[in-house]
């Protein structure tokens, strides 16, 4: 527990005065440098024999499809994802050596890695785009945080039945209600306060949908960690892996956040 909060704290801040008072640009250049972080530690796990080669496509093609995100015009931006497919796809035909068996399984990873981490993590800053656009970013990241805080306390004291043993053997379906339990008090709490063009029903539906999301996202990462055979993403955080251990719920509400107050609630 001691890691944790020391984790959060370190996270809160360094994360914090960036969105609160670094705007627009400021969230751009905080994904951004996630983002390569993060390319860092797939490019690790995903091509541990080739890992500086790997890590510099991710580079290439993620931040291309960042600036797609965030730049291309909205009638341009299906052919700006399919030149980075293509891209991907003729970078790992054409590479000198590339033994054919593996070559199937080497352009799965490099997909796999861009739509994961480029495809998802750029709707926070599409978040810091809607008015009080620093508190819907907090609250993207605040819904997976709760779920996460509610589920250890929940899973600690009252979990017995496992959640999804294959996975993860420590997640329990007591953690997993306690985690939407406080995350749905939680939005409760920013429609009351900030957000209050919100519904009742609104925060309802973000938080428990979001938590839920939130347990899928961490079991998502643990399946591919399990997968490569690695414990953790990385080191960057003492106790707590790397930043993708860190992220991974996130990469899962964020674009719902942004999805849910887009088409049903015309932001």
């Amino acid at each position: 527990m001691k890691t944790r909060i020391l984790a959060a704290f370190v996270g809160l801040t360094l994360v914090m005065p960036i969105l609160i008072w670094g705007g627009y640009v400021g969230a751009v250049v905080l994904v951004a440098v996630v983002l390569g972080i993060c390319f860092d530690e797939y490019s690790r796990m995903a091509f541990p024999d080739d890992q500086k080669f790997a890590f510099l496509w991710m580079l290439i093609a993620g931040f291309s499809l960042y600036a797609t995100h965030l730049y291309v015009p909205a009638a341009y931006k299906a052919a700006a994802v399919a030149a980075v497919v293509m891209g991907t796809m003729i970078q790992v035909a054409a590479r000198p050596g590339e033994p054919m068996s593996g070559a199937a399984d080497r352009l799965g990873r490099y997909m796999l890695g861009l739509g994961w981490i480029a495809g998802l993590f750029p709707f926070l800053v599409h978040l810091r785009t809607f008015d009080q656009g620093v508190v819907w970013v907090i609250l993207g990241l605040g819904i997976s945080w709760m779920a996460d805080t509610g589920a250890y306390f929940a899973g600690r004291f009252l979990g017995k039945r496992k959640l999804y043993p294959r996975v993860s053997p420590k997640k329990t379906w007591a953690g997993f209600f306690g985690g939407v339990v406080v995350s749905t008090l939680g939005v409760q709490v920013f429609r009351h306060f900030w957000l209050t063009d919100l519904t009742v029903l609104d925060a309802i539906v973000l938080g428990v949908v979001g938590s839920s999301l939130s347990v899928w996202g961490d079991l998502s990462e643990s399946m591919l960690k399990r997968s490569f055979g690695i414990k953790d993403s990385g080191r960057i955080m003492p106790g707590h892996g790397g930043l993708l251990d860190r992220i991974d719920s996130v990469l899962f509400v964020a674009p719902w956040v942004y999805g849910y107050m887009t088409i049903f609630k015309g932001l």
